[in-house]
């Protein structure tokens, strides 16, 4: 059975069956006030039929009394405790009632009855009669009026119930279609996308703001994530396939060089081997940037939090220095703090460092400064510079500046690009100011707080 007949037919039932519930629970009490109302109102008749009774036994005769109180559908009786009186009188109606079987009761009785499938009240009121003996005086009256007011009220529920049950079923039927409809787009959207091979994302309600609508919103949410990973792993095994062919070219003349001359021209031994070991270490560190860049910032693992970003960027120069005995000037107007994770902005730092290393050969600036709730972080060089028509490409993946440049010296141009992917990553902002001959600046804009603060 499929969803949609399932919440059609559950929602049916169980709406009906309470409807039917509430239905019943309105029919018996209604039922049991209006029995009750008539057997207290009989309780109350009897009452008063005996005290008339007995006020006037001393005058009238038994028989006479009787005929002259009993009900209009019912019967009167007289009885004493040996179960000797006079005949009881019924009314025209009920001369059936006749053939009960008098029983004496030494206390109030207030009951109901059934003869002949006909439902009647029946009352006994003890009484002293002139002669000091105690009498019951019965009566039984008939309930058929009060049995068909609610057959009445059976027939009115019966069918309030069926006329309820028509809109309940169209409204089920309108409920389950609006519970499915985003799961059936869901589906249809995946099975399109199983067939095309393309990305699809749901057409919803923006003015709607229920569970059904954020369901829609995680599905597009989920699709666009998976859009972005699928182009990820296609342009990696693009750009990898693209990049790596030379370094293996390389490696692979070489190698068939050595192995075709090198035990005839030892000479050409360091220079094979040169060329080989720094071919390797360049496609290592090109497979490392290509695999950053093809996971999704999302799978990244950050660990946010407020540090102190002068003393980052004066351990960074230090390492820098280390690394490549370029000395790094570091600028700071007070403590400026930041928050993002220490891990990738270092490793932010010494992509910018690293290219103003390449193309400048004068002195390197890191300044740092507060600017209400941002951190601000700039990276100057006095090197080569890049034409203002170059900037709007230069974070474009395996673009560089000057084609001209080898690639020991300018590497494979995925720095930049990677410095954005980490950039987007922790929530900094990038920019670029340069001009040929003047040098290059990058600002890193940095929250000063973690966005979750007020």
């Amino acid at each position: 059975m499929k969803l949609r007949s399932k919440i059609y037919l559950y929602s049916s039932v169980l709406f009906a069956v309470l409807l039917i519930i509430i239905n019943l629970f309105i029919y018996a009490v209604f039922s049991r006030l209006l029995t009750g109302n008539e057997l207290d109102q009989a309780g109350a008749e009897t009452a008063k039929i005996a005290a008339d009774m007995r006020r006037a036994a001393g005058e009238v005769p038994a028989a006479e009394l009787l005929r002259a109180y009993v009900p209009v559908e019912g019967m009167l009786r007289l009885l004493a405790g040996d179960g000797g009186g006079p005949a009881p009188v019924t009314s025209a109606s009920e001369q059936e009632l006749s053939r009960l079987k008098p029983e004496y009761h030494q206390e109030r009785q207030t009951r109901m009855l059934s003869l002949d499938g006909r439902s009647y009240a029946f009352v006994s009121v003890p009484v002293i009669w002139s002669d000091g003996a105690v009498l019951n005086v019965q009566m039984t009256k008939s309930l058929e009026s009060t049995v068909s007011t609610l057959g009445v009220l059976r027939i009115v529920l019966a069918g309030a119930t069926a006329f309820a049950l028509i809109p309940l079923l169209v409204s089920s039927r309108l409920l389950s279609g609006l519970i499915m409809r985003p799961i059936v787009q869901m589906t249809a959207t995946m099975r399109e996308i199983k067939d095309s091979g393309k990305f699809r994302r749901l057409t919803l309600q923006d003015d709607a703001k229920d569970e059904l609508v954020e369901m829609g919103h995680t599905f597009n949410g989920m699709i666009a994530l998976l859009e972005s990973n699928y182009l990820k792993q296609e342009k990696f095994v693009s750009d990898a396939s693209h990049e790596l062919r030379t370094p293996l070219t390389v490696i692979e003349s070489y190698a068939s060089l050595l192995k075709r001359r090198g035990l005839d021209h030892p000479e050409l031994f360091n220079e094979s081997v040169e060329a080989i070991h720094s071919e390797a270490v360049r496609m290592k560190e090109l497979t490392e940037q290509l695999l950053l860049l093809a996971k999704h910032q999302e799978q990244w693992v950050l660990s946010m939090k407020l540090m102190d970003l002068g003393e980052l960027a004066r351990a960074s120069a230090k390492a820098f220095y280390k690394a490549y005995g370029r000395d790094v000037l570091v600028r700071s107007q007070g403590t400026v703090k930041g928050y993002t994770d220490e891990a990738k902005l270092r490793q932010l730092l010494f992509i910018f460092l690293d290219n103003a290393r390449k193309y400048s050969d004068e002195a390197i600036t890191i300044s740092l400064e507060a600017a209400g709730r941002e951190s601000i972080i700039v990276i100057t060089d006095r090197g080569i510079g890049i034409s203002p028509d170059e900037l709007p490409k230069i974070f474009d993946r395996f673009y560089r500046v000057d084609t001209a440049r080898s690639r020991q010296g300018g590497g494979a141009g995925l720095g930049l690009s990677l410095a954005a992917e980490i950039a987007g990553a922790i929530g900094a902002e990038l920019s670029m100011d340069s001009a040929p001959g003047r040098g290059t600046s990058v600002t890193i804009r940095i929250a000063a707080e973690s966005r979750g603060r007020t």
